[in-house]
């Protein structure tokens, strides 16, 4: 009897991934069109349950009872604080239906665990033999109701794919066919952190993947979430690239697309609710925002950014640039005269050879 092609595929799939050690459902994708159902949305890691107890004495009369030691608030889940505390559960990385492969690269609908959901995006797994090097691509905003699988920053996973470079494409919680957290906006949507931190604990349990030389690069509000994973998850990724990142100060894009925003006005009253206004409560809002945390980066960081960006100004990169040096880190701007927020070519060209050349100095 012949075996159905269908099985073959995931077979092929399962062999060329490996095995995971995160656990999940009992079966991938099976093609793009639509996603697993998974457990309640869940952006933050809770304390640990089960844990055996210490017995302890019984105070007697003459031992007097020690008065209870104050109990510290949790952070609050928009900070990174709440980020750091977390615990990171990334993997079960599985490939869907094969579709966009070229003779260079074969191209997957792919779905990874990130702390109880299941996020979906799209891989490209260069043809030959590996273990290869990997990056993630963390895509800039697009409105989840209209956003589909996989559907931006194609030229960078083209291009680096063609050069020999595993590209995750990751789609976010509430995006196409990952699950949902309807939380994510009140919390300053830190969660798409988790997700890209979560990625790049997938890709390192992948076989074709070398797990000591993985990247990840981001765009746009991509690039906000790159940050945010440098200063929570120092050492995870080799080597970091942003293009036209939002700022590192969460007050700019909070005032920029939230506050003034009508349709997001529940989002701006959850966050003021809990934090405050960042006029009142500037310490509050400082713990949500990377810049304030740019001492515990590790990693060397390449910003493009143009002169004539029309939603995130160079000014934002300039602040960012100065407040990494100033925490003595390993950081680079290209600045790209009148380029636009997305670069078009020549420029493009330019800042993908200039990641390139970042990559391979600093990947191997």
């Amino acid at each position: 009897m012949r075996t159905p092609r269908a099985l073959v595929t995931g077979l092929a799939a399962a062999l060329l991934l490996g095995a995971c050690s995160t656990s999940g459902p009992a079966a991938g994708p099976a093609d793009d069109r639509g996603g697993t159902t998974g457990p309640s949305p869940t952006a933050y890691a809770g304390p640990s349950q089960g844990a055996s107890e210490t017995a302890t004495s019984t105070p007697t009369a003459s031992t007097p009872t020690p008065a209870p030691s104050p109990t510290k608030p949790a952070p609050d889940p928009a900070s990174i604080e709440a980020l750091i505390a977390t615990r990171y559960e990334g993997g079960n990385l599985r490939l869907g239906r094969e579709r966009g492969s070229t003779d260079a690269y074969r191209q997957y609908f792919a779905t990874y665990e990130s702390n109880g959901l299941t996020i979906s995006g799209r891989i490209n797994i260069p043809r030959g033999k590996g273990p290869f090097p990997a990056v993630v691509l963390a895509h800039g905003y697009v409105d989840p109701a209209v956003y589909t699988n996989g559907e931006t920053m194609l030229r960078e996973r083209d291009y680096l794919a063609r050069r020999g470079y595993v590209t995750l494409h990751i789609d976010y919680r509430n995006h196409a066919q990952s699950d949902r957290d309807p939380r994510n906006d009140a919390n300053l949507r830190a969660a798409y952190t988790v997700d890209a931190i979560n990625a790049g604990l997938a890709l390192k349990k992948a076989q074709v993947v070398d797990p000591s030389r993985i990247a990840i690069i981001g765009r746009s509000m991509g690039g906000g979430v790159v940050l945010g994973v440098l200063v929570v998850r120092p050492g995870l990724f080799r080597a970091a690239v942003a293009y036209a990142p939002v700022s590192s100060d969460s007050v700019d894009n909070f005032d920029k697309w939230v506050r003034r925003d009508a349709s997001r006005s529940g989002a701006a009253r959850a966050v003021i609710g809990r934090l405050g206004t960042p006029e009142a409560e500037p310490a509050a809002w400082a713990a949500t925002s990377p810049r304030t945390y740019f001492g515990r980066i590790t990693e060397p960081l390449l910003i493009h950014h143009g002169t004539a960006d029309e939603d995130c100004p160079l000014t934002w990169s300039r602040k960012s640039v100065a407040a990494l040096k100033a925490k003595g880190k390993d950081v680079e701007l290209r600045v790209y005269p009148g380029g636009r927020h997305t670069l078009t070519s020549p420029q493009w060209d330019t800042s993908i050879r200039r990641t390139e050349a970042f990559l391979q100095q600093h990947l191997g």
